[in-house]
């Protein structure tokens, strides 16, 4: 582990080697201290910027970037070759699986769910030298489950407990507890009406 800034962080960490914890950003006028909770698990390869702030057990895989000015909560997880870019706020119960690319200033309440190979976006006219200012992630509201390659566009709001089919490009906002597929994505029924195809339930996962 190599640390560049100031590092706080809680007891009961594992924390392997090759690791980088609070590696100092190039933007200017950035906190130089990262502040991780208690009972961490952070794999070889992982480089988490200074001037983000990460509750109890965080867990990631290998190859993980986490940004400068995160405000992540307890139980994280974010598995091998995801990125979180700076500017983010992740709540609590959130999981991340391989090669995600969370842009900046993107929300995830809590227990949000992105399977493998999910993007999300945040420049509405990308390659504009006065995008910046203009830049805002998606919000993904409470228990969004997210389908692996899903692409999700700017200032998106998705609605609480909706489920995004994989493969889906998300470019409106999404009622709550919706199930949403498709190029572009559409509402295609209720999460409520979900039935188990294996049987292992005799109703859907949400009733």
């Amino acid at each position: 582990m190599k640390a560049t800034g100031k590092l706080v962080i809680g007891d009961g960490a594992n924390i392997d080697d090759g690791v980088r914890l609070a590696y100092l950003s190039p933007r200017k006028d950035i906190d130089n201290v990262l502040q991780i909770g208690s009972h961490a698990g952070v794999r070889s390869g992982t480089v988490i910027y200074a001037g983000s702030t990460i509750g109890d057990y965080l867990e990631t895989g290998h190859n993980v970037i986490l940004r400068e000015e995160n405000h992540i909560g307890d139980h994280f997880s974010i598995w091998n070759n995801s990125v979180v870019d700076y500017g983010c706020k992740i709540g609590n119960n959130v999981k991340i699986h391989c090669n995600c690319y969370v842009a900046q200033f993107t929300t995830m309440e809590d227990d949000v769910f992105l399977a493998p190979g999910v993007t999300i976006a945040n420049d509405i006219h990308p390659g504009c030298p006065d995008s910046r200012p203009c830049m805002k992630g998606p919000t993904l509201k409470r228990g969004v489950q997210v389908g692996v390659n899903v692409t999700i566009l700017p200032y998106v709001v998705i609605g609480e407990r909706s489920l995004i089919g994989s493969g889906a490009v998300v470019t409106k906002d999404i009622p709550p507890n919706s199930v949403v597929y498709g190029n572009p994505a559409r509402v295609h029924g209720s999460i409520f009406d979900l039935k188990c195809v294996t049987e292992i339930r005799d109703r859907g996962p949400y009733v």
